[in-house]
């Protein structure tokens, strides 16, 4: 009897341990996994408020060990990923700054993988959701492998690693009911970001067009952390690294995203290869943002602050190379899905900052690899191989797919003649840059990190209207997808930090009121972290009135290189109208696809028969830059009696693209819902092709915005 009262005694106690995993989420103090009471989740261990994290940061290395290897075997962010081989150039030395082969030998012709992706959706999810994209380059250097792992957005949402696990759990579906997939709009994402107010630089970036980039080869790159250059004489500059698309930077709007999503989810990855594939190769110039140590602390923002840029109008970024992509993978699995970039895989003449966020990539990266890739040997897989020789003492280990010779694996040896032996500075042997720390040890972060309003609001203030509208509708359709008030509302009070006008127009959307007051975020969401509460997010400073180089407005306009074009035919279409402007356009390697009212061929008013690309019932209007219509009574005739083309030129009007008509094919204008398309600047009448072709690179004629909200789509 006494051993059943014990029994029982025992099992009501493990109940009541139950009860403390309820989901009711009161009374529950954070833990470790051991159980240990945690007072500060926020913010890695540090040698100084501005210094390196320690390796001996066991909350840290728990908090993304776990969260490293929660999936099996997708990447947990940047899942869904396209690429391609090609190389990179060097225009001028700049060995002033860096020692790096890379930055000083002009006559290499350097081996690089560049693979771009989405962050939040699965490899299932489609190209166009509303996301940050990556943008990572592998380099294969004569001198090892630099890995530059960056978005295409300058900045990132959190300041400290530690937070990663918490962003990345916030935006992915949520964990009840596995809902929404690849999208930002709910509720636990804006419950967290609404308390985590750093991340609102990177989340007005995600709310503006660059979020839905036309093309992977129509948006820039960042390396978005502060590195260092170290120079033969080991002085050191600290550096950013941007990617300049040579097409210049475009997006869609999110009308047409959604129904890209719908059309042809696989749009950007099918874009990237076709260009290559067609010889029209992608290239981005390398710039750098170069600033001397001894002017680290000039700015009213902090280097080491992974959620700030530096304005180009403040420091210019100096173009030195160009990267180009030209060899499309030959079996996906094998490079694209297995390739493994790490952000501490640089190379002499480059090293870290103390940037708390680029810290702990430096950990989490290795770690997600070992577990992605099922082995520590990763770097054996041909996509990841240096093309320098590998001469180590590591040995054996799960999917060791080498045969290391000899008797010896270890150092100091004598056996094998001292072999592998170390290498001075002198023949390339890595040296970190020394670096003096003299510094308390402690959890917290610097006071410098904590302007979380004044970028996002310089960014604002520097787009177009159109740009500005755009943001204002993203904001209304991601916070209308919160269930939430208190979420809203708060959301609501943060926007009005950084704008008035921007706020109120969000607020109208939503048929709500911006909170006079809120309890300050972060104070909601510390608990007992007294070291988060003095760091309250300071007021908004204007340091730089605008930085024009934030908005697309000012990007290349001045190429219609692979730009799709839509001919509208139908049999009977004058075939002299059709052949001048195909003529002139692939002049300009733009790429014409014929749509007619059926597949396979079409007849010109001149007997020949042309192939054609895609029947109207099978496209659709979204996955084209412009349009085209020659005339031909009989061909717009046909044309006029599928409603799914007139469907086709309401949703180009409403997109503010170009278009071009010659004789009868203003019929179909006609019968459009656009009745102001003859004082439109981007639509051509019996034009000539150079004027259309104008108008295609300027990408779109956005004075027709509020002219054509109201069009049927």
């Amino acid at each position: 009897m006494a051993k059943k009262t014990k029994s029982s005694n025992s099992s009501d106690e493990k109940s009541k341990q139950l009860e403390n995993f309820s989901v009711d989420g009161k009374d529950k103090a954070l833990t470790t996994r051991q159980g240990l009471k945690v007072n500060d989740t926020n913010n890695s261990l540090k040698a100084g408020a501005r210094g390196a994290t320690l390796l001996e940061d066991f909350l840290l290395r728990e908090k993304i060990h776990n969260f490293d290897h929660e999936r099996i075997p997708e990447r947990i962010v940047h899942a869904r990923g396209s690429a391609a081989h090609g190389y990179f150039e060097l225009y001028e030395s700049i060995e002033k700054y860096s020692k790096a082969g890379i930055f000083t030998d002009t006559s290499r012709k350097t081996p690089v993988f560049a693979r771009f992706s989405t962050v939040a959706g699965s490899k299932g999810s489609t190209d166009l959701a509303r996301d940050v994209r990556g943008f990572a380059v592998k380099f294969y250097t004569q001198e090892g492998t630099w890995d530059l792992v960056g978005n295409n957005m300058p900045i990132f949402f959190i300041q400290d690693a530690m937070k990663f696990p918490d962003l990345i759990h916030s935006v992915k579906p949520e964990p009840n009911n596995e809902i929404p997939q690849a999208a930002s709009a709910h509720d636990t994402f804006y419950d967290f970001i609404s308390l985590t107010t750093e991340t609102l630089h990177n989340q007005i970036w995600v709310m503006s067009d660059r979020a839905i980039p036309r093309s992977l080869r129509m948006m820039e790159g960042f390396g978005i952390h502060t590195f260092r250059l170290i120079n033969k004489e080991g002085k050191a500059h600290f550096v950013k690294f941007h990617w300049k698309p040579k097409l210049g930077v475009h997006s869609v709007t999110w009308d047409e995203a959604v129904k890209i999503s719908g059309a042809d989810s696989d749009f950007h990855r099918r874009d990237l290869w076709d260009a290559i594939d067609s010889g029209q190769f992608p290239e981005w110039e390398l710039g750098v943002q170069i600033v001397p140590e001894e002017d680290e602390h000039k700015f009213e923002f902090d280097l080491l602050d992974a959620t700030k840029l530096i304005p180009e109008e403040m420091v210019p970024v100096q173009l030195i190379g160009r990267m180009v992509l030209n060899r499309n993978p030959e079996n996906f699995f094998a490079e694209t899905e297995q390739v493994a970039f790490l952000p501490g895989s640089i190379v002499p003449g480059i090293d870290f900052s103390n940037d708390p966020l680029l810290q702990g990539r430096l950990f989490s990266y290795r770690d997600t690899q070992l577990s992605r890739l099922g082995s520590h040997n990763f770097h054996q897989i041909p996509i990841n191989r240096p093309i320098t020789p590998v001469h180590n003492n590591q040995r054996d280990g799960h999917m060791q797919m080498e045969i290391p010779k000899g008797q010896t694996a270890y150092f100091p040896n004598t056996l094998s003649g001292g072999c592998p032996y170390l290498s001075s500075v002198e023949e390339g042997g890595f040296e970190s840059y020394q670096e003096r720390i003299d510094a308390n040890k402690i959890r917290t972060r610097s006071e410098s990190f904590s302007d979380h309003f004044s970028q996002p609001a310089l960014f604002y203030r520097s787009l177009a209207d159109w740009e500005k509208k755009h943001v204002a509708d993203a904001y209304s359709f991601e916070l209308g997808k919160c269930n939430h008030a208190h979420i809203q509302e708060r959301m609501l009070w943060l926007i009005a930090q950084i704008d008035d006008d921007l706020a109120n127009e969000v607020a109208e959307n939503l048929g709500m009121k911006i909170p006079e007051d809120i309890e300050r975020p972060i104070n909601q969401a510390i608990g007992a972290d007294a070291n988060v509460a003095d760091h309250q997010p300071g007021k908004k400073k204007i340091y730089l009135d605008k930085a024009p180089t934030l908005s697309q407005a000012n990007t290349k306009f001045d190429t219609i290189a692979t730009r799709k074009i839509a001919f509208l035919v139908a049999d009977g279409f004058h075939m002299k109208d059709f052949d001048q402007m195909k003529a002139a356009l692939e002049k300009e390697n733009a790429v014409v696809k014929i749509i007619a009212p059926h597949g396979g061929m079409v007849t010109c008013d001149s007997e020949m028969e042309h192939k054609v690309d895609a029947s109207i019932m099978t496209t659709e209007s979204v996955l084209y830059d412009a349009v085209y219509i020659p005339g031909g009574k009989k061909s717009i005739d046909a044309l006029m009696k599928k409603s799914k083309f007139i469907k086709f030129l309401n949703e180009t009007f409403k997109h503010c693209k170009a278009i071009a008509v010659d004789n009868e094919g203003e019929q179909l204008l006609d019968k459009s819902a656009f009745t102001e398309y003859k004082e439109d600047k981007a639509i051509f009448i019996n034009g000539n092709a150079s004027d259309f072709i104008s108008a295609i690179a300027k990408h779109r004629n956005w004075d027709r915005m509020d002219k054509t909200e109201n069009i049927p789509v």
